[in-house]
């Protein structure tokens, strides 16, 4: 049984969630780019130095905690069964990403600033490049590959194809206002991937 937030987590989380949503106001009005930190702490009634209390960055506020969440992607493909193909485990783990970025409005939001703020970009690729490590070693199992001390080419490529797939999925799923099963459009990227 999870353990009930303390008053002051609590606290904490709902003034995360008012500084974002301020920051995201402002990211739809005026452009990531545009939108300064203190423009964000203005329009969430706190100092700048309240900001960085709660995000490290103006791109943390978009992007969350990526370590963390990389680590509960982590968690999740080792959580499933041995038997289960790289493809199908990898599909499974990161379904578990849709969960975590809000309503269906706050998910187009987001797409859209991923592809238009060239520091969100750059964050999102470093972010790719540490998942790799983190997700490199089960694949490579999943594989048949021997395990080695650093995780073998084949398996972090095996996992940056699953990334960019990912991508490919969210980006066409925005452009589609949400209409389209951003579930669908990956395992259509990752079909033509197994076909070659």
């Amino acid at each position: 049984m999870a353990e009930t937030p303390s008053l002051r987590e609590r606290t904490r989380r709902a003034v995360r969630a008012e500084i974002a949503e301020a920051a995201m106001r402002l990211f739809t009005e005026h452009g990531f780019d545009a939108t300064t930190v203190d423009q964000i702490a203005a329009a969430a009634g706190i100092s700048r130095r309240s900001f960085f209390h709660y995000f490290g960055s103006k791109e943390d506020l978009v992007m969350g905690d990526t370590a963390a969440i990389g680590e509960s992607v982590r968690a999740a493909l080792e959580a499933r069964p041995a038997e289960e193909s790289a493809w199908t485990a990898i599909r499974e783990a990161f379904l578990g990403l849709r969960s975590t970025h809000g309503t269906v409005k706050e998910q187009l939001v987001l797409a859209r600033l991923y592809h238009d703020a060239p520091t969100l970009r750059a964050r999102h690729l470093e972010k790719h490049l540490r998942w790799q490590e983190l997700l490199a070693p089960d694949i490579q199992r999943r594989l048949g590959l021997p395990a080695t001390e650093t995780p073998d080419p084949r398996a972090r490529a095996f996992v940056a194809a699953a990334l960019a797939c990912l991508d490919a999925a969210v980006d066409a799923w925005a452009e589609s206002g949400g209409a389209a099963d951003p579930v669908q459009l990956f395992d259509e990227a990752t079909a033509l991937l197994r076909a070659q």
